[in-house]
C-alpha cells in the first residue's frame, strides 16, 4: 500500500528506525509516535499532545487517531481469526 502511495524504498527501509531516520520530517515522526503509542496502549501525554497540535489541526488529529485505531482493530481481528498475510 505504501509503495502504491509513492513511498520510497529508503523510507520503507527506515520505518523501523523512524526515530533516528532523516527520511521522516518532525511532523511525520510525531504522527508515527502517536501510532506507536496507540498500538502499545501507552498514554498520549501533554508533551506529545503539544507536538501534535503544533503540526496538525484538530480534524487531522481525529483522522490520525481514527486511522490508527482502525488498523489496530483490523490487526487484532486478523490475529484472532488466524488470517494469513498476503501480498
Amino acid at each position: 500500500m505504501a509503495r502504491r502511495a509513492g513511498a520510497s524504498e529508503e523510507r520503507l527501509a527506515d520505518l523501523a528506525l523512524w526515530k533516528l531516520s532523516p527520511a521522516f520530517s518532525d511532523r511525520e515522526k510525531t504522527a508515527l509516535e502517536l501510532a506507536e503509542r496507540m498500538t502499545r496502549n501507552e498514554p498520549v501525554d501533554d508533551e506529545l499532545w503539544s507536538r501534535l497540535t503544533a503540526h496538525f489541526d484538530e480534524g487531522q488529529i481525529i483522522e490520525l487517531v481514527a486511522a490508527v485505531g482502525a488498523f489496530n482493530a483490523f490487526n487484532r481481528m486478523s490475529v484472532a481469526l488466524r488470517v494469513e498475510v498476503t501480498r
